[in-house]
């Protein structure tokens, strides 16, 4: 049994609201928690997630130090 009066007060029904709107309840020891983001409009999870970089690093490190696929190619060929 926990001690009385050291425990903060628990919310079985929790509101959670994001951009206004309550999207579920949950068990808290706050009445209500404001999100931001949550999986719903997350882009990772409705698949409307933009890609910055298009290119990869491998790509991005070969072209900074001039190691690109085609001039290493040439350097093969001519080579034999």
């Amino acid at each position: 049994m926990p001690k009385p009066g050291i425990h903060p007060e628990w919310y079985p029904e929790a509101k959670v609201i994001c951009n206004g709107e309550v999207i579920m309840t949950v068990g808290s020891t706050q009445p209500e928690m404001h999100v931001d983001v949550w999986s719903g409009n997350h882009p990772f999870y409705t698949g409307t997630q933009k890609i910055i970089d298009t290119e990869g690093r491998v790509d991005r490190f070969l072209r900074k130090y001039g190691m690109t696929s085609a001039s290493g190619a040439k350097k093969s060929q001519s080579k034999n």
